[in-house]
C-alpha cells in the first residue's frame, strides 16, 4: 500500500501534514501527563499523611489481577509498535490484524478492571467512602480509594478511546486510506495509556508497606 499522496491544502506537503499532527499529539501528550503528574502528586501527598491506611488499600487489591493487567499493556503496546513496522513495510492488512490483537489485549484489560470494581463493591468498597468497608478502617482509607476509583476509571476512559483510535485505523487500513504518520499518532497515544498504567501499578497494588 503507498502513502497517501493526498494533503490538506493549508499543508505544503504531506510530510510537514504528518510533523504537525506527531507534534499536536505531544502538544496532547504534555497536557495528559499534567493532568496525571497533579493526580500522582496528589496521592503522594496523602499516602505521606495516612502510609498506614494507604498500605492496607493497597493490600485489598489484587495483585495477580494487576500484574495480568500490566503485562497485558505491555504486549499490546508492542504489538502496536509492531503495526506501525509492518506499514512501514507497506503491508497495511499485517498492520491491520495486529491493530485487532491490541484492541482485544484493550477489551480483556478493562473486563479484569471491571471484575475488580465489581470485587470491591460487593465488599462494600465505593467511591467517597461509602459501603460496610469504611465504618471500621482507618482514616484516609476512603481518600485512598476515591482515589482508586477516580485514577483508574479515568485511565480506563482513557483505554476506551485507545480503543477507538486502533479500531478506526485498522479500518482504515483494510480499506487503504490510513498513512503512516496517521498510524504513528494513534500509536503514540496508545503508548501514553501504557505508560499511565505503569505508574498506576505499584501505587495500587505494589506498595503494601506503611514506610
Amino acid at each position: 500500500m503507498s502513502e497517501p499522496r493526498a494533503h490538506a491544502a493549508h499543508f505544503e506537503s504531506l510530510e510537514r501534514q504528518g510533523e504537525a499532527s506527531r507534534f499536536g499529539m505531544w502538544v496532547f501528550l504534555a497536557s495528559e501527563a499534567l493532568l496525571f503528574g497533579g493526580l500522582f502528586a496528589l496521592y503522594a501527598a496523602y499516602r505521606a499523611r495516612w502510609p498506614g491506611a494507604f498500605a492496607d488499600g493497597v493490600a485489598e487489591n489484587d495483585v495477580v489481577l494487576g500484574t495480568t493487567n500490566t503485562v497485558i499493556l505491555i504486549a499490546s503496546s508492542f504489538v502496536v509498535a509492531l503495526a506501525v513496522h509492518e506499514r512501514r513495510g507497506q503491508r497495511a492488512r499485517r498492520a491491520a490484524l495486529l491493530l485487532c490483537l491490541a484492541v482485544l489485549g484493550g477489551a480483556t484489560f478493562l473486563g479484569i478492571k471491571f471484575h475488580e470494581y465489581g470485587h470491591h463493591f460487593e465488599l462494600g468498597i465505593f467511591p467517597g467512602g461509602h459501603g460496610a468497608h469504611f465504618p471500621g478502617a482507618q482514616m484516609g482509607a476512603a481518600i485512598f480509594f476515591t482515589l482508586y476509583f477516580g485514577m483508574t476509571g479515568l485511565h480506563a476512559i482513557h483505554v476506551l478511546m485507545g480503543m477507538a483510535l486502533l479500531v478506526w485505523a485498522a479500518a482504515s487500513l483494510f480499506r487503504a486510506r490510513l498513512g503512516l504518520h496517521s498510524l504513528e499518532v494513534v500509536a503514540l497515544y496508545w503508548h501514553l495509556v501504557d505508560a499511565i498504567w505503569i505508574v498506576l501499578w505499584p501505587l495500587f497494588y505494589l506498595l503494601r508497606g506503611a514506610a
